[in-house]
């Protein structure tokens, strides 16, 4: 069965906070031919484990790498991979995966109000600016 894994199945997996989730949850995993993991659910994911349970970045960073070397889980990786050098650095996830979308897209340049996104960004090597 190839199948796409909602933000929530991910979660339950990672944290394993309720026994009968979790157990299903990873069952799926395990059992599927293909999981289709979105950019949306890793951003949504990165924001569960921070807010709500606290994780630490690095353990984040972790956790998705985990993921991204599962072999029946599919993702656009060289997004994952840039949110993952921003959250290496101490910024966001998604801010990383939105610059690279961006410029997947035709963009040149990531605006924004966030001084930290565009510091990481322009550190990395990335035209950021400043709004």
């Amino acid at each position: 069965m190839k199948i796409t894994a909602d933000t929530n199945v991910l979660v339950r997996t990672l944290v394993r906070d309720d026994e009968a989730q979790s157990a299903r949850a990873v069952d799926l995993l395990e059992h599927a031919d293909m999981v289709a993991v979105s950019l949306q659910s890793l951003c949504e994911l990165v924001w569960v484990l921070r807010g709500r349970y606290g994780v630490q970045r690095a353990d984040i960073a972790t956790a998705i790498r985990m993921l991204l070397d599962t072999g029946n889980i599919v993702v656009n990786r060289p997004a994952a991979e840039a949110g993952l050098a921003m959250l290496d650095a101490g910024g966001d996830f998604a801010d990383g995966v939105i610059a690279h979308d961006g410029t997947w897209l035709g963009a040149q340049t990531f605006m924004s109000f966030d001084k930290q996104a565009v510091s990481l960004l322009k550190k990395q090597g990335q035209s950021a600016r400043l709004l």
